[in-house]
C-alpha cells in the first residue's frame, strides 16, 4: 500500500489577492478538522489605496488560523480586537455562532513593498463548539515551541506532535507544523493521527520515495510512517488530526453540520444582524441573490 493516498493540485483563487487553494478539493474535503487551506502570495500591493484589503465579512462554525512567512496583516473583528500579525505568529479566530472581521495590508508594508506571503486555514469546530461564543487569540512567534536538529527546523503551530505541545487552543485533536529542511535532510512523520497532510510551500521534497511538486498537497495513508527527504532546501506545512464527526457543509464563509444553519447565517448577513466591526464602514456584500 502506498504511503500517499491522494496528491492534490492547487486551484487558483482570489480573495482580494491571489491564492492557491488546496482544500476543499474534489479528491478529499478535509484532513482531520482542516476543511480549508489557502497558500497566499507572495504578493506586493500598491503603495496607496486598498488593493489587497479584505473588507469585513462574516464566519460561523469554524476557527481560522493565519500564519505568515513574510509581510504583515492587520486583523479587526466584531469583538473589538485589533491585532497586527507578523511572520511566525498565529492569529486564531473562533467564529462559533458568528463573527465579522477584516484583514488589511498595513501602510508600512505597502510603502516598503514588502511581500505578503503565508498560509490561512479553517478548522471545522466540533459539534459541541459549533455554536460557541466567538473568540480571538493572538500568539507571538516566541510563544510557539520549536525543534531543531541537523538540517531540520520545526515550529509547532497547533496541537501536539514531535514531542512538542503548542499553547494555541485546539478545539479537537489536531496538529499543524511549519518545517524547513536543508537539502538532503530527512524527517519521519509518524502515524500519530489518522488523517495527515503534507503541503510543499517551496523547494523539492520526496515522501517515501515519491516526489512532491511545489504548491501541491499530499494526503497520507492512515497508520503508516511517512519518511520526508528534501531534494533541495524545502519549506513545508504538515497538519492533520482526528476525522470530523460528520459531514460539514461549506458555503462562502460559513461552515455547518446542517444546511439550515447556513441559510440562517445567509439571512443574518443580508439583513445586517451580524455585529459589525467597530470603526469599519465597508463590508463584503452577500454573493447570493436576495
Amino acid at each position: 500500500m502506498s504511503t500517499l493516498q491522494h496528491l492534490i493540485s492547487p486551484q487558483a483563487s482570489d480573495v482580494g489577492f491571489p491564492v492557491q487553494r488546496l482544500l476543499p478539493a474534489a479528491e478529499v474535503a478535509s484532513v482531520g478538522p482542516f476543511v480549508f487551506f489557502d497558500h497566499m502570495g507572495p504578493a506586493r500591493f500598491a503603495r496607496v489605496g486598498t488593493a489587497g484589503d479584505v473588507r469585513p465579512h462574516p464566519h460561523i462554525g469554524l476557527a481560522t488560523v493565519t500564519y505568515l512567512y513574510s509581510g504583515a496583516m492587520m486583523h479587526r473583528d466584531s469583538l473589538g480586537y485589533v491585532q497586527r500579525i507578523e511572520p511566525g505568529a498565529i492569529n486564531l479566530m473562533a467564529a462559533g455562532c458568528g463573527i465579522v472581521h477584516s484583514e488589511r495590508v498595513p501602510a508600512d508594508i505597502r510603502a516598503d513593498q514588502t511581500p505578503v506571503h503565508g498560509i490561512q486555514i479553517w478548522l471545522a469546530l466540533p459539534a459541541a463548539s459549533e455554536e460557541m461564543a466567538p473568540a480571538f487569540h493572538h500568539y507571538p512567534a516566541e510563544s510557539l515551541p520549536v525543534f531543531a536538529a541537523e538540517g531540520v527546523s520545526l515550529r509547532l503551530l497547533i496541537g501536539a506532535a514531535f514531542g512538542l505541545v503548542s499553547p494555541v487552543i485546539a478545539y479537537s485533536p489536531t496538529f499543524q507544523a511549519d518545517i524547513e529542511l536543508a537539502a538532503g535532510a530527512t524527517l519521519d512523520l509518524p502515524p500519530d493521527y489518522p488523517e495527515r497532510g503534507v503541503y510543499l510551500a517551496g523547494g523539492r521534497l520526496r515522501i517515501a520515495g515519491t516526489s512532491l511538486e511545489p504548491g501541491h498537497l499530499a494526503v497520507l495513508t492512515p497508520g503508516r510512517s511517512a519518511p520526508l527527504e528534501a531534494e533541495t532546501t524545502a519549506r513545508l506545512m504538515v497538519f492533520g488530526g482526528e476525522p470530523l464527526e460528520g459531514r460539514r457543509f461549506i458555503y462562502w464563509n460559513f461552515v455547518a453540520r446542517r444546511r439550515e444553519r447556513i441559510e440562517i447565517a445567509k439571512a443574518d448577513w443580508a439583513t445586517g444582524r451580524f455585529t459589525p466591526v467597530p470603526g469599519e464602514t465597508e463590508f463584503i456584500p452577500p454573493p447570493w441573490r436576495q
